[in-house]
């Protein structure tokens, strides 16, 4: 199997989702080669097992067991550039998680100011953003008359693909116009939309792989049997046939991608805080505290009536698959671990269906919950570790602030760029804020 496809991220939602789905296609033209942006210790892992890899399914019923085969090798991140640039890739996909972009959160376009994009745009021929990298390999294709790739993004950003276009477009403007023009013209950037529950592996994981293959396997990722990815059909150079095992190819992603990120992302986030703040480790746990549960449910019902309608989808139906998926004692899901990240996820997953409520005059007090939520899990840095990429400002922010709900509300909701005004400036919902707030501080 020859490799047209370089992934971003060799992560474990990548060998647990667009993996596996390629190597179900067993397709000998469409292989894949991987490697980070930081690091090069996961692609040389990938070298030293000849890409392969073990993928552990649990429901139930038990644990099984395959070995993923669509990996051809890892690459080095001094070597991502070069590779971009081989005629015989055909597709460049990623998932980076929605920080790693250099999104400006507030204009929706490029951040100058983000790290970086700073160094790409200072240095764009030694890139090491993926928004530089992408650039700077079509700017290198284009010059050498070779065809584009696809950008495909996997990661959990509405309109996924056209805000990687914005993104890359704006970046080669601000070095050659033209090229940004050309990119504009010729290159495609298919939306997606990806959906597989893939917690962080544990030594537990390793053991169960090692037990079903008879080796030790550092890559070895676990997953739930459920799995969906909707793809825009809009590819410069070919494509593998992924609808033959399960994918669908769709002229609109963005109906299949809000009920996701409002319904399924969303009550992760509420299960997270809410479930972490309740002690709880794990998902399954904070899904089976009967409080949870309820606001949970609740939170699925109000997201529902945010959606456009998804063709051949009741979302009713589609709320309890959830919960069952949820439920699924077997997958070890860290609240933790979805906890992490929080202003990069918070505005797609809360602030714009709780704007679009009070905007028609409804009810958005279950948002209100998850944002005090969020507020009342950051406040706790130093006494449990807190993931963010604003973390530092947060810190700032909280510094000499009385553990008060107001003064703490206040405080947060002045970050630049996080919350927007129609939600900050609105006095019941802020109000209601406020007072859930005050409620998880006292417990």
């Amino acid at each position: 199997m020859s490799a047209a496809i370089l992934h971003l991220g060799p992560g474990a939602f990548f060998r647990a989702h667009l993996a596996a789905y390629t190597d179900d296609l067993g397709d000998r033209d469409w292989g894949i080669v991987t490697g980070g942006l930081r690091s090069g210790a996961v692609a040389a892992e990938f070298d030293a097992q000849g890409g392969r890899y073990t993928l552990l399914t649990r429901d139930s019923a038990g644990t099984a067991a395959r070995v993923i085969g669509s990996v051809r090798g890892g690459v080095a991140p001094v070597d991502l550039l070069a590779r971009m640039c081989d005629s015989a890739i055909r597709i460049v996909s990623l998932t980076i998680t929605e920080k790693a972009y250099g999104l400006n959160a507030a204009t929706g376009g490029l951040d100058a100011a983000h790290p970086d994009i700073a160094a790409d745009l200072a240095a764009p021929a030694q890139p090491r953003s993926a928004v530089g990298l992408i650039a700077q390999a079509l700017a290198l294709r284009r010059a050498a008359g070779v065809a584009p790739f696809t950008p495909l993004s996997c990661d959990n950003l509405p309109g996924n693909g056209h805000v990687l276009r914005r993104l890359v477009c704006e970046f080669a403007a601000r070095h050659d116009p033209e090229l940004a023009e050309w990119i504009a013209d010729q290159v495609p950037f298919p939306c997606t939309m990806v959906d597989r529950i893939t917690p962080a592996s544990t030594a537990q994981t390793l053991a169960d792989a090692r037990a079903a293959t008879g080796r030790d396997d550092p890559l070895a990722v676990e997953t739930e049997p459920f799995r969906q990815w909707v793809i825009e059909d809009r590819f410069a150079n070919g494509r593998p046939d992924w609808d033959r095992v399960g994918a669908l190819f769709a002229a609109d992603v963005a109906p299949h991608e809000k009920m996701k990120l409002r319904m399924l992302n969303g009550t992760h986030s509420l299960l997270a805080y809410r479930g972490f703040l309740a002690g709880h480790e794990y998902v399954r746990d904070a899904i089976a505290d009967p409080a949870i549960r309820a606001a949970a449910v609740a939170h699925m019902a109000l997201a529902a009536t945010t959606l456009d309608p998804v063709p051949g989808v009741d979302p009713a139906g589609y709320a309890a698959e959830l919960l069952a998926r949820f439920d699924n004692r077997a997958i070890l899901h860290r609240t933790a671990q979805i906890a992490s990240d929080g202003t990069a996820k918070l505005p797609q997953r809360v602030f714009d269906p709780a704007q679009e409520l009070l905007a028609r005059g409804a009810d958005a007090e279950s948002y209100a919950g998850i944002l005090a939520a969020w507020m009342a899990y950051v406040q706790g840095a130093g006494r449990w570790p807190v993931s963010d990429p604003r973390a530092a400002e947060i810190g700032a922010a909280l510094d000499g602030v009385p553990r008060e709900a107001g003064a703490m509300a206040a405080a947060l909701l002045a970050l630049p760029g996080l919350v927007p005004a129609a939600l900050s400036g609105h006095a019941a919902w802020r109000g209601q804020l406020e007072q859930q707030l005050a409620a998880l501080l006292q417990r």
